[in-house]
């Protein structure tokens, strides 16, 4: 009976093993922050290639100038980036590291509640203008949404250390000033529709 069950959990054990080592995946680190997670399969032609998650029967390939680093399964790493003037790459390989770091924080962290919130009400005001011009205001807020300096909440960072580097600063900024205008096309867009359609109700009235 004691061999049966010790039998058992060698089994159990092996298997656990084989299924951990079958889910491991390559680690793919792109220049704009994203982090895919799936088997490389090629890395010919100036090109790093993956099969599509979502179409099997396609394939994903990212180039060279897409790439930071590439982490295989095995631990082994290959670096895409380096440092070269004349490619606009001005960071150095670490310093890229903490860019990349900082927009992937703001990508998950920042809201930009504030920039949605304040197009909105710019829209609904633009609106009951009832005039050609009622846009010029909530797209006009979009324009101006990047320009007041980014507050970097502590809850919203990875690791506390990263706020000491300048390039994770950057990053950071760079993707919040990007949300801060994707929410206020939205926000304003939103609002912009509210106020022609309160404006219109208040006419036939």
């Amino acid at each position: 009976m004691l061999k049966k069950g010790f039998l058992f959990l060698v089994f159990c054990f092996m298997f656990h093993v084989a299924f951990s080592q079958a889910k491991v995946q390559d680690t793919i680190y792109l220049m704009n922050g994203r982090v895919v997670g799936e088997k490389v399969i090629d890395t010919l032609l100036g090109a790093v290639t993956i099969i599509n998650p979502k179409k099997p029967n396609k394939k994903i390939h990212y180039e060279w100038d897409q790439l930071y680093m590439v982490r295989y399964a095995n631990g082994d790493k290959r670096y895409y980036y380096k440092q070269d003037s004349l490619l606009s790459n001005w960071f150095t390989r670490d310093e890229m590291w903490m860019y990349m770091k900082g927009e992937n924080d703001a990508r998950k962290g920042f809201k930009a509640r504030g920039a949605l919130i304040g197009s909105f009400f710019a829209g609904v005001a633009g609106g009951l203008s009832g005039t050609f011009y009622g846009p010029v205001l909530p797209y006009g807020y979009m324009a101006l949404s990047g320009i007041p300096k980014v507050r970097i909440r502590h809850n919203t960072i990875s690791n506390p250390t990263y706020v000491e580097s300048d390039a994770y600063i950057l990053g950071y900024e760079r993707v919040a000033r990007q949300r801060r205008k994707i929410k206020s096309v939205v926000g304003g867009t939103i609002g912009l529709g509210i106020g022609y359609g309160l404006f219109a109700l208040f006419l036939n009235k």
